[in-house]
């Protein structure tokens, strides 16, 4: 995934956060935004004016519900789509570049989050990536049809063919609909062979599943 950064002091150090639960990012792949709560409409305009560099992070809950704990990894990244409609909100697309650790939030005056990232042990994200040792497309299809049969989805399977490993297994990571906790898990793997073996495995769980409900990996 080339990108402007080589390594994790390329980039900023202290990043704006859009928590957003259900939302992934992950690097390479793009998240499309529709931003109309003036905070982030704020937020949107100040990045803008600088590196264009947005942290996408999950909660955890807590007391507080207007200021909700922050999950501790998140994916930072840089606006490259950017609309302003007429009713004054914005459409963006994020392009994920990095994975970060928050290393702590900052007391700040802006009306959105700001935290300090620490990006070292995710720097691997900012090379190209590396598809998985022995990826065997037929039963990851395999299991990605019995899932999508079972939720009553459907995907273009031409492109799911053909489609390299990396931007397969990522690109299903962010748009199936799994639960908050899923998507963090799919999120926090270290490697991408690590992401691909837990998207196995939510796939099979949820084709195992009777409609009761969803299941929860956490």
């Amino acid at each position: 995934m080339p990108t402007g950064y080589r390594k994790a002091s390329d980039l900023p150090q202290v990043i704006p956060v859009f928590p957003l639960d259900g939302a992934l990012l992950l690097p390479g792949g793009q998240l499309p935004l529709n931003i109309f709560e003036p905070r982030y409409l704020n937020m949107f305009d100040d990045v803008m004016a600088g590196e264009r560099m947005i942290g996408m992070v999950q909660t955890r809950g807590g007391d507080d519900e207007a200021r909700p704990m922050l999950a501790p990894v998140g994916c930072v990244g840089r606006v490259t789509s950017f609309a302003e409609t007429s009713d004054g909100r914005y459409l963006v697309t994020l392009t994920g570049v990095c994975r970060f650790h928050i290393g702590e939030e900052l007391p700040v005056l802006t009306p959105y989050r700001q935290v300090r990232a620490r990006f070292a042990t995710f720097e691997a994200d900012l090379q190209e990536g590396v598809v998985p040792d022995a990826f065997e497309r037929t039963p990851f299809l395999s299991a990605l049809r019995r899932y999508l049969d079972h939720r009553g989805l459907d995907i273009d399977w031409a492109s799911a063919e053909g489609a390299p490993a990396d931007a397969l297994i990522n690109s299903l990571s962010m748009a199936l609909p799994f639960e908050p906790g899923e998507k963090q898990l799919l999120l926090e793997a270290l490697s991408l062979a690590d992401r691909r073996d837990a998207l196995i495995a939510l796939l099979e769980i949820d084709a195992a599943m009777d409609d009761d409900g969803p299941p929860s990996i956490q």
